[in-house]
This record gives C-alpha cells, structure tokens and sequence, in this order.
C-alpha cells in the first residue's frame, strides 16, 4: 500500500473544503442555502480590468511562458500602488516579486526560510493557512493570544515571556482576519522592534486595508521595517478579483530573491492577459475604493441588524470584509452554525475554525447581496 507522507498527518483538509461539500449537498436537495461563509466577492471587477485581459488576447507574446517576475510594467503598478496609497518609495524591480495569490506566497515565504523544527509565531485567532503551511514544512506552530480586551493586537509583554530562542517567523495580518480590528502605525513599530530584537522575520498578510477602511496601512511605513519584514498584498479583495489570482509579495532584494528562488521551481509564470488586468486594476483611484465600500457599508448595516437577532455583540468599527460577532454567553458556535444551517438554511462560518480564542464568535461575510441579507433576517 502506498503510504502518504508523514508532514500529511499533521495537516487537515482545510475547513470550507469539507463544509461546502456538505452546503452543496443541501443545495443539490433544493434547500434555499444563503451562503455567508466565504470571503469570496461577488461583485465584479472594473469595466477597464475585463477590457484589459480582452485586449491582450491579441497580442503577440499573450500566450507565450511568461517571466518568473512578471512584466515590468506589473511591477511598476505594484509600486505606484504602494507609492500612491501607502506613501512608500519601493525599487519596482527588486522589492516586488507578482505572485499567483498570496496564499501561494505563504507557501513560498515558508519555503524560503524555514528548516525543520524551527518555530513560527502565528495568531489565534488567525487564517488557518499560516498553521497548514507551517506544519507541512515540518516547522512548528506556536501561537500568540489576540483577544477582544487587546483589541486583537498581540500582547508583547507576554510573547517576551516565551522561549523565542528557536523562533524564526512570525505571521501577523492587518486588518485583521476574522476580528477586523486595524493596526496604528505605533503597533507596526513595536512589531518591527521586536523582529529586529529577536531576529524574527515579520510576514505582514494585508488584503484588506482598503474595504470599509479610512486608513490604510503598510509596515513598511516604520522606518527600518525591510531589514525584518516582508508584506503580502492581493488584488483578490480589494479590486474582485478572488479567481484571478493575484497577489504579491514585497520586501528588500535580499529577501525577495529567496521566495524568488523557490518560486521559479514551482510556476512558469503568470498568463499575460491576467497580468494586464492587473495592471489595469492597480492603477485605480478613490473612487473605485469609496463605491465599493458604499456597497460593503449597506451590506454591513444589514448584517448587524442580523447580529442582533442572533443576539450577538459586535464592534461597528471593525473593517474589512467580514462581521466578527460574538455569541450569547454559554452558547457553542459549531452546534449554533449547524443549528442555523439546517433549520434556516443559512451558511455562517464558527470562529473556532481560526483558532480556540474564537470559540465563543461567528464571522458573517460581506460577499452577499443585500436582497438575500434582509431575506436572512426574516427567516428569523
């Protein structure tokens, strides 16, 4: 018999691939299923994104392998992106590496820096991924505390009271996924303190700092911050384009040639007509950002008038693409998800699949219309 091998048996199939194939199951037998799970948005992306992959059809070398790095003028977008929202300068061609997604560039930034048995510092609640990844490199996962109390920022104090002798990377993501508590600028350089004091590598996971947010930031806007940290960033959120796959990593030469490395044995490049799509997409202003969030915010306000027929609490200031809710005292998430799921049809995502400090909360996402939102709330 053929056996699997042994970095398999730490990891599971992840959560939403197993639960969906019970929600389409559902589907399938004709129940009427509002799917508010999954961050995945429904909207569609500019008129002049889907004109761009059109356009390129035609051209000469649209079909052929592309480079490793992408095409100049990708990188460059990613720049003047990061130049125009964030405020940063950035060498276009050596500190942004275009990437097929940023969940590839978490498998791609383990690769690159983890041996075996080295410890990485991940967030609980956080996105499952950094967890799988971490174990199927055969490091080992140790998780920090984010609580409500600490507005879901890590307690320093209580990370210097650990062993961070064998530590080698820390994950961190703002906004944050799923509480959508936001970082200060105070907070990233604390963080960029702390890599710095314990040789830790910062991988900063930012989706999300352009929906529902007045205040989008980068930690590379702490003096200093390359020397230890990395930022992922996606176009799959902010511009709707999940299925493209579109993401990047930026980070100084030295450290971009590493993920670079591993990367150029692991692809052939990004299609072109994606890649000019993204062009296009990243040289989008204000107002692509202002009507989106105008969607997001009314669908938002439904969700919290749904909340609170659940009975739950909430904070309104969270941002980015999901409510973070928390249940009525005593009540267990996955009991109340499936509860809901089966009597009302209705998909909501328990907070104990991020981590055990989400036990007690649920996630509603944004990626639903309002139409089926205010149906939700009067099937309660």
């Amino acid at each position: 018999m053929i056996q699997v091998a042994d970095r398999l048996q730490t990891v599971q199939e992840y959560y939403f691939s197993k639960k969906l194939r019970e929600v389409n199951q559902l589907i399938a037998e004709g129940k009427p299923i509002i799917n508010m799970g999954i961050g995945s948005p429904d909207l569609a992306p500019h008129h002049s994104v889907i004109e761009a992959i059109q356009n390129a059809m035609f051209d000469a070398k649209a079909h052929e392998y592309q480079s490793y790095q992408g095409l100049p003028e990708l990188r460059k977008g990613m720049a003047d992106f990061y130049t125009s929202n964030y405020g940063i300068t950035s060498d276009l061609n050596l500190e942004f590496l275009p990437l097929m997604g940023s969940k590839e560039g978490i498998m791609h930034i383990a690769l690159a820096f983890l041996n075996q048995g080295d410890e990485v510092l991940l967030p609980n609640p956080g996105y499952p991924t950094y967890a799988s990844v971490t174990q199927i490199v055969q490091a080992k996962p140790v998780f920090y505390n984010l609580k409500e109390e600490n507005n879901w920022q890590p307690d320093f104090e209580e990370l210097e009271n650990q062993d961070l002798s064998k530590v080698k990377l820390m994950f961190v993501n703002y906004p944050h996924m799923p509480s959508g508590a936001n970082a200060t600028l105070e907070f990233f350089k604390k963080l960029v303190d702390f890599g710095k004091m314990h040789q830790i590598l910062i991988v900063n996971d930012n989706p999300y700092s352009f929906i529902l947010n007045d205040n989008p930031l980068s930690v590379f806007q702490v003096e200093g911050s390359k020397d230890v940290a990395l930022e992922l960033n996606s176009l799959s959120k902010t511009f709707n384009m999940a299925g493209w796959r579109v993401g990047m990593v930026c980070g100084k030469k030295e450290l971009i040639d590493s993920v670079l490395k591993v990367k150029s044995n692991m692809d052939s490049g990004m299609f072109y007509g994606i890649q000019k799509g993204a062009i296009a997409a990243l040289k989008l202003k204000e107002d692509w950002f202002k009507s989106q969030n105008e969607v997001y915010n009314k669908r938002r306000n439904l969700i919290f008038e749904l909340a609170e027929k659940l009975g739950c609490t909430f904070d309104k200031n969270s941002v980015g693409l999901f409510v973070w809710a928390k249940l009525p005292k005593g009540i267990n998430a996955e009991e109340f998800i499936d509860k809901v799921l089966y009597e009302k049809h209705l998909f909501i995502t328990p907070g104990v699949i991020f981590g055990s400090n989400g036990k007690d909360y649920i996630r509603f996402s944004l990626c639903v219309t309002e139409e089926k939102i205010k149906e939700a709330i009067e099937r309660f």
